[in-house]
């Protein structure tokens, strides 16, 4: 396996996987739809001991009785998510540094996809470059991070 790497948007936090994650997956239930900001989490897990911070450590929710929820403290990225107790924890497929590494496989929480998902993949698009100047598009990119 070629080393599968990570981290938060701000750089503040960074991790590897010591071996391809399995279960990639998304879930569209409620809790994570809003852990994530989002309409689902892409997810994919290893054991605990094969990922490695290589950067900072995230800061812990717990979200329910069975779960906990690893985000960056300063930037907000949702890192992680782990059924307490089990020998499994998962990364969000989204702070992959190449999340097309590990596509899902499965979907759960289907009670609560929103209606209109099936539709997105048809909607008219741009890509950024062709939607902002030069100049606009610079200042999208992340903030250098201070070591």
């Amino acid at each position: 396996m070629t080393e599968l790497t990570g981290g938060c948007q701000c750089g503040a936090v960074r991790y590897r996987l010591l071996e391809a994650p399995t279960g990639a997956s998304i879930c569209h239930c409620r809790m994570c739809q809003k852990a994530f900001g989002s309409y689902f989490a892409p997810l994919a897990g290893v054991p605990p001991g094969k990922l490695e911070w290589t950067r900072g450590r995230p800061a812990i929710y717990r979200s329910s009785e069975a779960a906990e929820r690893g985000f960056c403290a300063a930037c907000g990225t949702p890192l992680t998510f782990h059924y307490v107790g089990s020998n499994r924890i998962s990364v969000s497929l989204g702070s992959l540094d190449d999340p097309s590494r590990a596509p899902p496989e499965r979907a759960y929480g289907l009670e609560s996809k929103v209606g209109f998902f099936a539709a997105l993949e048809g909607l008219p698009g741009t890509r950024t470059e062709e939607d902002v100047t030069p100049r606009e598009l610079e200042r999208m990119k992340p903030l250098a991070r201070k070591e």
